[in-house]
């Protein structure tokens, strides 16, 4: 009876021992996966991603063409000239007009790993003064995005920013998608975009 009991039971074993998916969002050779929102420059340089302000310098959008509704994303980012950007979570587009929640990329004392909601909300989560010291501009910073249901957690270089709660983030899905700011002057790279699926 023993043996029958551990047959039966030994393939949901391996079926919850089962690792994670991981995806490789960014190929680091071309934009297979992802789709260009607006006028703004995406290219590949060197094995990196590169976002960078076009002549109309308005909002610009790189969104991955699947949607992911719970995962784990990690992704390094390194600030060149005005690092205004994001990573948007759940997100939709139309033109360059966008649904959904931003992780925050921005220059020093502007809520880097924060949450916002564009075209709703605003601020969700803004970052205490005492965390801003985690940005390394100029260099290589790692963000950790974990979002789960309605449960949203960011880490900047391992430390972590905001760990909240949300219906409304938690009924929604959509694509990640990478945001430049209008204003122009803006470029940031990106690198290592590893998602595992939850």
């Amino acid at each position: 009876m023993q043996r029958f009991l551990f047959a039966l039971f030994l393939p949901l074993l391996f079926v919850m021992a089962a690792p994670t998916k991981k995806i490789t969002l960014f190929n680091g050779k071309d934009l297979t996966g992802w789709k260009i929102y607006g006028t703004e420059k995406w290219y590949v340089d060197n094995g990196e991603l590169i976002c960078e302000s076009g002549p109309d310098k308005q909002y610009g959008y790189l969104a991955t063409e699947a949607f992911y509704k719970n995962f784990d994303l990690s992704v390094q980012f390194k600030q060149e000239a005005n690092g205004n950007s994001g990573v948007f979570f759940r997100s939709t587009i139309d033109g360059t007009r966008i649904s959904g929640w931003q992780v925050e990329v921005a220059p020093k004392d502007h809520d880097t790993g924060g949450i916002y909601e564009s075209y709703g909300r605003g601020w969700l989560e803004q970052i205490p003064a005492e965390k801003e010291t985690i940005l390394k501009p100029g260099e290589w910073n790692t963000l950790r995005i974990r979002v789960e249901g309605d449960h949203v957690q960011t880490y900047l270089n391992g430390k972590p920013m905001v760990d909240m709660r949300d219906a409304k983030i938690g009924a929604a899905n959509g694509s990640i998608a990478l945001q430049i700011h209008d204003g122009g002057g803006i470029k940031v790279r990106w690198r290592k975009l590893i998602l595992k699926e939850l």
